[in-house]
């Protein structure tokens, strides 16, 4: 087994010194979080499948494990290699070639390292629509997204990226090349073996590159920022807005109060687009390539809305730049908890009708047993995603004491979602932060069916190990 850097250069140095990423900077080593940092032994950047076969075969003999890596954006320390230092990183920035896309047939084939706005920005040029759309899309890497099956604030709408997956390119840890990239819709012939790599979190082969199916382009789009009463009003609004707005919803986000008070205390600009009075705001979005007075539709449904009573204040986006400034507020409650230091994020999901629950046993829990401590609501409410995170109380320095405190309300937060029949990880996957949690929580035939899976496919163990097992 590998311990070093020097001997991994050494073993890999036969397939060109221009593979070695020499300078190994934090960009490979720390994940977004900083939650995770790791030790690479070395750091691979190949440019084609056929390159990673050969780094898979030379793997495979040495024993060598690898972790691929996309643009590091995610939060479990799936893609942060070990601090052991053992594990050699292939990272897939090179492989960012757009090898297909046809408006005929609505898809596009794109290699693993293609940042994942450059496509959003490729299919729109084509008139065409990948709803992909995550806080990270400036950065993060459509292989990483596919191997995490990403979600996002699309969801709702158009489902979780391995729902847009029509095909996949991959390399086993044999260093066999899996090739079904055909932008079939419709393909009955056996095991829909490409999927099984959606979600694997590199575990059972490198994703090199993928066919996602597109959309028309929705270039009629309504934003609105809305005030409600409670959480119950959040559910019925929920019913209320998918029966008068049907198809046409595509977002449906949920911010409490405090999370909209961080985003505003940023000095980043950000203003809030309704008073801080009410305990709950919902960011609503609604889109259509079709021919239709949007604006009209939206505002019938929510003065319908009001009439009933589940919205008490809203405001219609009425410019790009108000849309944007909109979901700023979403997004810039993420950036300031992060400067607020180490604090405790989850993502978990109920369904639906369990919200107001799930939100209320937590924070009734966790207040009881740290009444200092700060809580924080957001997420996905259209399809039952939520990040309940907390942050400590103000003025606690002490790193231990912090670390104790996340720990305990983590453990509240997942024993609520274990009650209420829900998931510890609806988008983010498992890595090696929730390894514990889902050992704990899994059916035994559910573990023992993945780890066949895991040991047919790489019976050394050495992709990704220590992931998800």
């Amino acid at each position: 087994m590998l311990h070093n850097g020097h001997r991994a250069q050494e073993i890999f140095h036969a397939l060109g010194d221009d593979l070695i990423q020499q300078d190994v900077s934090d960009r490979y080593t720390r994940d977004w979080s900083g939650d995770h940092v790791g030790i690479a032994a070395t750091v691979l950047r190949p440019r084609s499948a056929e390159q990673i076969a050969e780094i898979l075969r030379l793997a495979c003999r040495h024993r060598i494990p690898v972790v691929p890596q996309g643009g590091h954006t995610g939060l479990v320390g799936g893609a942060t290699p070990s601090p052991a230092g053992n594990e050699v990183v292939i990272s897939l920035e090179r492989m960012n070639q757009i090898r297909e896309l046809s408006s005929e047939n609505h898809y596009m084939v794109a290699e693993a390292g293609c940042i994942l706005r450059a496509l959003q920005d490729k299919a729109a040029e084509a008139n065409l629509y990948l709803p992909i759309s995550l806080g990270a899309q400036e950065s993060c890497q459509i292989g990483g997204n596919v191997s995490t099956n990403a979600g996002g604030v699309n969801v709702l709408r158009f489902g979780m990226t391995g729902r847009m997956v029509l095909g996949i390119e991959a390399v086993l840890p044999d260093g066999r090349i899996f090739r079904k990239l055909k932008g079939l819709r419709k393909d009955n012939t056996g095991y829909r073996l490409a999927q099984l790599l959606v979600g694997a979190e590199g575990t059972l082969g490198v994703v090199t590159a993928v066919t996602l199916e597109l959309f028309p382009l929705q270039d009629k789009i309504e934003t609105a920022f809305l005030a409600l009463p409670s959480y119950e009003a959040a559910l019925r609004f929920y019913g209320s807005i998918r029966r008068r707005l049907g198809e046409f919803v595509t977002a449906l986000e949920v911010i409490d109060q405090a999370s909209v008070s961080l985003a505003m205390s940023s000095g980043s600009g950000t203003a809030a687009p309704l008073p801080l009075t009410s305990p709950v705001y919902i960011l609503l979005e609604a889109s259509t390539s079709i021919d239709v007075d949007l604006s009209e539709v939206v505002l019938r449904a929510l003065s319908g809305c009001m009439d009933e009573g589940l919205v008490t204040d809203a405001v219609l986006a009425s410019s790009g730049i108000q849309r944007r400034q909109f979901w700023a507020v979403r997004e810039q409650v993420v950036e300031e908890q992060a400067r607020c230091g180490r604090h405790l994020r989850t993502d978990v999901s109920v369904v639906i009708s369990k919200i107001p629950t799930l939100v209320k046993t937590v924070e009734a829990s966790i207040e009881l047993r740290f009444p200092e401590a700060r809580i924080l609501v957001y997420g996905h409410m259209g399809d039952g995603n939520l990040h309940i995170n907390v942050l400590p109380p103000k003025g606690m320095q002490d790193s231990g004491t912090i670390v104790a405190l996340l720990q305990d309300c983590e453990e509240i937060i997942f024993n609520v979602i274990d009650k209420l029949d829900g998931s510890i990880s609806a988008e983010h996957g498992i890595g090696v932060k929730k390894r514990a949690a889902f050992l704990s929580r899994s059916p035994a035939i559910d573990i023992d069916i993945m780890k066949l899976i895991k040991s047919a496919l790489d019976p050394q163990n050495i992709m990704n190990p220590e992931r998800i097992f």
